[in-house]
């Protein structure tokens, strides 16, 4: 009696584990999601195990500019390799920063998160042959439909990526240099030359028409440039070979260096905003379906692609295709100011926040980031007078403490921050005058939200 009960209750404990496994199996391996209600977007696509294709799960979300009419083109923020940066591609398209740019353009913001294991081959999805480039081209039709701007099927990319990304980005910019406005590479490039080291990275050809699409290699100086050992030693090595196969037939393409980092994203985001903003200003084109815009080359500065002053191109003392290639004045100065010690400088204050609303002691707002150095935070006042500070202390890990904080490749941490706050203070019955105020990543403040706002607390 004694053996049989302990053998039913064996078996069932047998099924209980094989339920929960059933369970966990079916279960997304990545299943924090922030929502994605509109001007959110998402498709999920499962692994194939058909030739050619993708092997591992994808996510795409996308984020739409308020009563954009049109789409001109989609901003790309391609996470690295490994499972922690995959997980944090969920929330790039969230990133107050890169909308920033994205409206300014008409542009969309796509974030992909690849569900890829830690040890499983990166080259997987960051090599666009391996069906990335199918099922990213994929998303863009399939969330034209659900947003209802088919156009993005047929708009223009301007790709940012980072490590394993920064591969995606430069290959796919290689496979379709038609369609790329931009490309910024951190920390990882294609590879040109079959390498015996590491023979699971297929080389890629160079098109001639790659060559009119700027691009841009950043990485930290603890990459191999001034730190020559370690596990990112070989960076600057594949970034130098990559940059003078570009360089050396005109292409335009520079490089900066973050004196600050070694592989995680630092303040690269202060310069490579400005600097996809130029492009996109330069290329994008005025009608919707046209081509691309040549780059214009008459702006253009040159400097040493480790140093640390540019010059205007007639100006440049040396051979100009081993010379790093900047667009113009304003992007050549702000790269001399990164290349020093990232900090660099901006004299415009962030737009105000609006729609201050108060309900009781509750307080919530909207509010959008200074293109040029984001969004640092807060200021909360009372009837006149400081009440307080949101949050208390920004935070970054990796470079300037920013609202929404970030993570190693660049993304806002989970869950999401949010515009709110409640007054600690307030009592029953008392009835103030509240106002918030913006303030940048270089501590310039906006103008405050309207003194009209009023609460009675209830």
């Amino acid at each position: 009696m004694i053996r049989s009960l302990s053998s039913m209750l064996w078996s069932a404990m047998l099924l209980l584990v094989a339920v929960a496994t059933d369970v966990a199996a079916q279960q997304p391996p990545y299943d924090v999601f922030p929502a994605a209600d509109p001007p959110y977007y998402r498709v999920r696509y499962e692994a194939s195990q058909q030739p050619g294709e993708l092997v591992y799960a994808v996510n795409y979300t996308i984020w739409i500019p308020k009563d954009v009419k049109t789409l001109r083109g989609v901003i790309v923020h391609q996470h690295g390799c490994g499972e922690g940066s995959c997980k944090s591609g969920l929330t790039g398209a969230y990133d107050l920063h890169w909308q920033a740019l994205a409206k300014k353009h008409d542009c969309a913001l796509l974030a992909p998160s690849y569900e890829q294991a830690e040890k499983a081959d990166c080259q997987k999805w960051c090599d666009p042959r391996n069906g990335s480039a199918d099922a990213f081209q994929k998303c863009l039709v399939d969330l034209g439909k659900l947003s209802g701007h088919p156009e993005l099927a047929q708009t223009p990319w301007a790709l940012w990526g980072h490590s394993g990304g920064g591969q995606w980005s430069g290959g796919m910019t290689l496979l379709y240099p038609e369609r790329v406005v931009a490309a910024w590479l951190r920390s990882g490039v294609p590879q040109l030359t079959p390498n015996p080291d590491r023979p699971n990275i297929k080389a890629h050809a160079l098109p001639d028409a790659a060559n009119n699409v700027p691009m841009m290699c950043n990485l930290g100086t603890k990459e191999g440039v001034t730190v020559k050992e370690g596990r990112f030693a070989g960076v600057w090595p594949a970034n130098e070979a990559f940059f003078g196969a570009v360089r050396g037939k005109g292409g335009l393409i520079g490089v900066a260096v973050d004196p600050l980092t070694a592989h995680e994203c630092g303040n690269q985001r202060y310069l490579a905003i400005r600097w996809l903003d130029a492009c996109l200003t330069a290329r994008l084109p005025k009608s919707a379906g046209d081509p691309l815009r040549p780059m214009p080359r008459d702006g253009e500065w040159l400097a040493g692609p480790t140093g640390f002053e540019a010059v205007p191109a007639a100006s440049y003392v040396g051979d100009p295709q081993q010379a790093a290639w900047l667009p113009n004045e304003t992007i050549a100065r702000a790269w001399m100011q990164y290349v020093k010690d990232t900090a660099v400088t901006d004299a415009t204050p962030p737009p105000a926040p609006t729609n201050l609303r108060a309900s009781g002691a509750e307080l919530t707002w909207e509010a959008e980031a200074d293109l040029e150095s984001g969004l640092a935070g807060f200021v909360i006042e009372r009837d006149g007078q400081l009440l307080a500070n949101l949050p208390a202390q920004a935070k970054n890990p990796f470079g300037r403490p920013v609202f929404q904080n970030l993570q190693y490749s660049d993304t806002p941490t989970q869950p999401l921050v949010t515009m709110q706050f409640v007054d600690p203070s307030v009592k029953p019955g008392e009835k103030h005058s509240y106002r918030v105020t913006a303030r940048n990543t270089v501590g310039l403040a906006s103008e405050p939200t309207a003194e009209s706002s009023t609460a009675e607390t209830r």
